[in-house]
């Protein structure tokens, strides 16, 4: 029996995401100017105020406030009718360093390949192969339709000039039994906009004619402009390109206003989004958040690392969607265990646990491991705060770090996105035969 799955995704301008991008600004300046810096940092933005708190080892200083101002500038909070302005919040800090109880078990080893892993607890990674970038289609969909809404806004805000920064997108994909996908079900998009047309007079009829003729322009955009484009990305990509045919059902902006949004709106804090920045419920998760954590984090690392094996065996041909568990004990490098589920669509003659033995063999899961592996120890984590951690295209860029407390900037050559890599796929197919 055919079967619905939805997956949702935010704006960079959500504050939940706000908060992301501020924490991982900070971690990136940390390991610009001190690779070894050991970071965990939480952000709260609300009404006119960023609060910052956690724990840091650095043998450098950072001005968080201006760092924090930064991001919420480049995410376009910069009108005072947004009642969050980067110029204008209060930022306050309450970071102190860490625990020593903490740092014995990570950082006190002899062999730096012994390190042990921040903290305890299980992390997972997955991979599926219907879509080119081994990713849940709900989800990859939900992320395209905001990246192009805010392409939109900050390069062609005339062709929606109204746009705000604070969105969210979910997209509903009917699958066939076998887990086809077959149709684009329901769209769902609420976007937060200025109040573009005003009511004639006080009375609550007059403002309820300017709320629907704004919500029913915003729709009209929405299925006109934003549909089409993003459609256009998958015009190589026959088999999704198809799914926007048909009847699909649209829900824009469904409480019929959203002026009120951002930090303003709703409260934001680091970590409150672990789903869109994974893989939109369609994969188990462990619970811990990414943001803010430098490396020593398995919570990060790991989950970057289970990724990256599961993309590549996908990629491979080991199996046509598998699921990777790791856990971990704090101080401890060896994982605990780890888990294979192949969901019964294996292409290998070999059982789950069989499988998870040859992972072992081909990828080293000790921290220091990860890091070196996929070259964490850099200033790459401020891109994956929004549109996903997973899912993305691995790329070079040079990043300029310029502090008024340093002589110079920090000009670094950095590798974006390094576990989304398939440079483990001919390793893979070695191991399990398939070459």
């Amino acid at each position: 029996m055919n079967y619905l799955f939805t997956s949702e995704s935010v704006s960079e301008g959500h504050p939940d995401k706000v908060a992301d991008q501020i924490s991982d600004a900070l971690l990136d300046e940390f390991l610009a100017y001190d690779p070894n810096s050991k970071v965990a940092c939480e952000t709260l933005v609300t009404t006119g105020q960023v609060i910052l708190a956690g724990e840091v080892k650095s043998q450098t200083y950072v001005d968080v406030a201006e760092v924090a101002r930064n991001v919420i500038a480049k995410i376009g909070y910069t009108k005072s009718e947004y009642r969050f302005e980067a110029q204008s919040c209060g930022v306050f800090s309450s970071i102190h360093e860490q625990s020593d109880d903490i740092n014995r078990g990570v950082d006190q080893k002899a062999d730096p390949m012994e390190q042990g892993a921040g903290d305890q607890g299980m992390m997972f990674g997955y991979a599926t192969n219907e879509t080119e970038n081994f990713m849940p289609l709900p989800l990859d969909l939900s992320h395209a339709l905001l990246q192009e809404l805010a392409y939109i806004r900050k390069n062609e805000l005339h062709l929606m000039p109204y746009l705000r920064p604070d969105a969210k997108s979910q997209v509903t994909i009917e699958y066939s039994e076998d887990g086809t996908p077959l149709r684009i079900d329901t769209i769902v998009i609420s976007t937060q906009h200025d109040e573009f047309i005003l009511p004639e007079n006080n009375s609550p009829e007059a403002s309820d004619k300017a709320d629907k003729a704004m919500q029913n322009k915003i729709r009209e955009d929405i299925i006109n402009i934003l549909i089409p484009r993003v459609r256009e990305k998958y015009k190589f990509k026959k088999d999704i390109h198809k799914l926007f045919e048909g009847d699909i059902k649209y829900y824009i902006n469904p409480t019929g206003k959203f002026v009120i949004g951002g930090p303003h709106g709703d409260t934001g804090l680091t970590g409150r989004k672990i789903i869109v920045d994974t893989y939109g419920g369609k994969a188990s998760h462990g619970g811990g958040a990414f943001s803010g954590k430098d490396p020593s984090k398995v919570d990060r690392s790991a989950a970057y690392a289970a990724r990256h094996i599961a993309k590549n065996l996908v990629a491979a041909g080991v199996a046509s969607e598998i699921l990777i568990q790791v856990s971990y004990a704090i101080g401890i490098a060896e994982p605990m265990s780890i888990y294979v589920n192949t969901y019964g669509k294996s292409n290998v003659n070999l059982s789950d646990a069989e499988i998870a033995e040859k992972v072992k063999q081909l990828f080293d899961m000790r921290p220091k491991a990860i890091e070196e592996r996929l070259k964490l120890r850099n200033p790459i984590y401020f891109e994956t705060a929004s549109y996903g951690h997973m899912g993305r295209e691995p790329q070079v860029v040079k990043k300029v770090f310029s502090s008024r407390y340093m002589p110079e900037p920090v000009v670094c050559e950095v590798e974006l996105f390094t576990w989304e890599k398939l440079d483990y796929v001919d390793k893979v197919k070695k191991a399990f035969g398939l070459v």
